[in-house]
């Protein structure tokens, strides 16, 4: 398992359109993506969950990955935070 803290610059968090950007990119990998938000775990690969940490601007988050592929996918979530959500 691999896993990093970032923290969520979009203006208004987790939202719908960067949520759904997660799980597209998390659907691509088969490791368990999982993101860690206040003691809160959700799956990237669920935008309900994604969705329902209630993450904010300027809030830290860990993603964990967990499997075959678990380094390049890490990489590409802390790419895609670090993007703002562009796909």
């Amino acid at each position: 398992m691999v896993k990093q803290s970032i923290v969520v610059n979009e203006n208004n968090g987790l939202h719908a359109r960067p949520a759904g950007a997660v799980v597209k990119i998390a659907g691509g990998f088969e490791s368990v993506i999982n993101i860690i938000y206040k003691q809160k775990k959700a799956n990237a690969k669920s935008i309900m969950g994604v969705m329902s940490l209630g993450v904010r601007e300027g809030e830290e988050i860990t993603i964990e990955a967990d499997g075959i592929d678990e380094e390049e996918a890490l990489k590409r979530m802390i790419e895609l935070v670090k993007s703002n959500f562009e796909v």
